[in-house]
């Protein structure tokens, strides 16, 4: 696999090209040098090794025009999500990325879409050393599907069913906002949809939307203090959920300590806010339990790395999900997030 360290400028792409031009090309994007990488693109298959001492994390993810991402949307924003998902399954299981596999489904070979795209995925690649190995690329309607590869300590990878009643329930990460920009994105013209926004807050929200911050680097920390951890794709209380029922627990939600509820009910009224919050989806913040000895650690090394974080809610010994506001006490039933068949 060619990689150049020394520039991160993508090469020319010619208009009309062939799929195995379009291999070539992508075989000459810049990436970091690994000497874990034996084998890279080029052959039938990559050849990696696996540092001893540590377990291999693998997670794969599917992205698809219309479901994933709004038609017209930015292409480099494309690129940079659909890898910024899978980045936030390693967080979420206390992983350091290593390397990346793209499958790239196309309706048609558009160079210009292919820069911008590619430019959204190495922006994010490149910080996180993390090797592009190999792939397909196939006809058909927009799709990416992307396999993501990082290590962790030998038995050390933080699993969703840790948490213990009387654990913290803390988020890394901002909720709700996604929702918004989706609602704000969807609300305009699909030809204006890169233009730029005057207004802040709706570009806030259009970032979340469509350049999420996964939360790598806290791999270590992570390991520490957390007891359970799961990202938020589908939605906090479906995601939420996921943990409380794989630890066997119960678990309760301030939504007055979430600050982005607030800040959503200023703009689309409180009941409208609480779905975006607790059911939006496509936040890929983090969900830890902490056990309250190791809540002040955990609190300060998010910030410390420029991520909002607090304590918004614990665990209980009861099962289900209970949502707290204004005084009042919310069970949760039924649907809680964002179903792919329903």
């Amino acid at each position: 696999m060619a990689f150049d360290d020394d520039t991160q400028t993508i090469r020319p792409l010619r208009a009309a090209m062939r799929e195995f031009e379009l291999i070539d090309w992508i075989r000459q994007l810049p990436g970091p040098s690994r000497p874990d990488v034996l084998t890279g693109i080029g052959d039938d298959a990559a050849v990696l090794s696996v540092p001893a001492g540590f377990d291999l994390i693998v997670s794969t993810d599917t992205s698809v025009a219309g479901v994933h991402f709004p038609h017209g949307t930015a292409a480099y924003d494309v690129g940079w999500k659909s890898l910024a998902v899978n980045l936030s399954d390693l967080a979420a299981m206390g992983a350091t990325p290593a390397w990346v596999s793209l499958a790239l489904t196309l309706p048609k070979l558009d160079a210009d879409w292919l820069k911008g795209f590619f430019a959204g995925f190495q922006a994010l690649a490149l910080p996180h050393r993390l090797a592009l190995i190999g792939g397909d690329t196939t006809r058909g309607p927009l799709a990416i599907t992307i396999t993501i590869h990082g290590f962790c300590p030998n038995g050390q990878a933080v699993r969703r069913r840790g948490a213990r009643a009387g654990d913290a329930l803390i988020r890394i990460g901002r909720l709700g906002l996604a929702a918004a920009g989706l609602r704000w994105q969807l609300a305009r013209p699909e030809s204006e949809r890169a233009s730029p926004l005057l207004d802040p807050f709706e570009q806030q929200c259009l970032q979340a939307l469509n350049r999420p911050e996964p939360k790598i680097g806290m791999d270590a920390v992570l390991r520490t203090h957390a007891s359970a951890l799961i990202d938020v794709s589908d939605g906090l209380l479906a995601d939420l959920m996921h943990v409380a029922r794989s630890s066997g627990v119960g678990a309760k939600v301030d939504l007055d300590a979430i600050e982005e509820f607030g800040w959503l009910s200023e703009h689309f009224g409180s009941s409208e806010a609480r779905d975006m919050v607790t059911r939006g989806g496509d936040d890929y913040a983090l969900l830890a339990a902490c056990a309250p000895a190791q809540v002040d650690l955990l609190l300060v090394a998010a910030k410390a790395l420029g991520h909002a974080a607090s304590v918004i809610g614990c665990f209980e010994a009861e099962p289900g999900c209970r949502i707290h506001h204004h005084g009042q006490i919310d069970t949760v039933g039924g649907p809680s997030g964002y179903e792919h068949f329903t």
